[in-house]
């Protein structure tokens, strides 16, 4: 109805097509939606990423973040509703017309904002997920997360290792096997613009274009997200070729999130390209690049032999990953 006013809350742990379906329903009905997100310090997933994923899912509709921890149920306290009331006319001061919720405590908070209310499918039938699901196996549910929550939930697995192992080749041919998508070495690409030369000042646009390329192929990633090497590999290499690394890099490094790192072996022969340095030390960066791992506290898998091989080994360590 045009000019309407709706309004409608929840704790969206995790947002999923049901939200959707819900928010995109009341919008319909009242275009001048707003929608409470009322989170707690103690839930699983923090309120402001949930805040955050519907405000960039919907960005016409108005959001609140309600952060406090105050009764969720009417038993837990006598007040219960006003305290609720109070707390929702601080964000809402007058109406709305009309209430909307997908569960019976919808007929009391539309009396108490003096709204009428909108029951939107009790039943749970049209969308048929909950929030306890996808927290329990994402994985099996995957289709019904909003794409923007997806990055929280993804496995991110880096194929990691010395120069001319088939880091490139392996991280293509897992995306292609698992059906997602991989974020490329970064560095390779720039350099080829100036005949394969890093330089100094190269190692912070490496390490800020390998941080973007893999944050944005998450929000296109289907359950796992493969990365050829990482900002650990950069600061390896700006150690290697300038005996020190930006602070800020090696703080990055260490802070990035892989559930999986496939460290590939020197057991394959050496192909030679613009871009490589060392073949004559290949084992010395290998173990440098395990003791990377092991000071980071990753969790990671040697993978050896020939391709053949190298792809059987990886798919077998990266199923668990993708199964809930």
């Amino acid at each position: 109805m045009p000019g309407a006013s709706g309004f409608l809350l929840g704790k969206f742990l995790p947002p999923h097509r049901g939200h959707q379906y819900l928010i995109d329903f009341a919008r319909h009905i009242a275009p001048d939606l707003t929608v409470l997100v009322g989170t707690l310090e103690r839930e699983p997933i923090p309120g402001h990423l949930r805040y955050q994923w519907l405000r960039e899912a919907f960005p016409t509709v108005r959001f609140c973040h309600l952060a406090e921890d105050i009764p969720q149920y009417p038993h837990e306290h006598p007040d219960f509703w006003d305290i609720w009331r109070r707390a929702i006319r601080r964000f809402l001061p007058e109406g709305p017309d009309y209430v909307f919720a997908s569960e019976d405590y919808g007929f009391r908070l539309a009396e108490e904002l003096g709204a009428e209310y909108i029951p939107v499918d009790h039943a749970r039938e049209l969308v048929p997920v909950s929030g306890t699901a996808l927290r329990e196996r994402p994985m099996t549910h995957w289709p019904y997360l909003l794409p923007q929550a997806r990055p929280y939930f993804v496995k991110r697995v880096c194929v990691f290792g010395p120069e001319s192992t088939g880091k490139s080749t392996l991280a293509r041919n897992l995306a292609a096997h698992f059906r997602t998508v991989y974020a490329a070495e970064y560095a390779r690409p720039l350099l080829d613009f100036q005949d394969g030369q890093c330089g100094r000042d190269d190692i912070p646009r490496i390490a800020r274009g390998q941080m973007a390329s893999e944050d944005a192929l998450a929000l296109q990633a289907n359950r796992v997200l493969f990365t050829d090497t990482d900002l650990a590999t950069t600061t390896i290499w700006s150690h290697c070729l300038f005996q020190d690394c930006p602070s800020w890099i090696e703080d990055e490094a260490a802070r990035r999130r892989y559930d999986m790192t496939l460290l590939l072996d020197v057991d394959v022969p050496w192909v030679p390209d613009g871009q490589r340095f060392y073949e004559d030390c290949r084992r010395e960066f290998f173990d440098l690049c395990r003791e990377k791992l092991e000071r980071l506290g990753r969790p990671y898998r040697i993978i050896r032999g020939d391709w053949d091989q190298r792809l059987a080994q990886a798919v077998e360590i990266v199923e668990p990953l993708v199964r809930d």
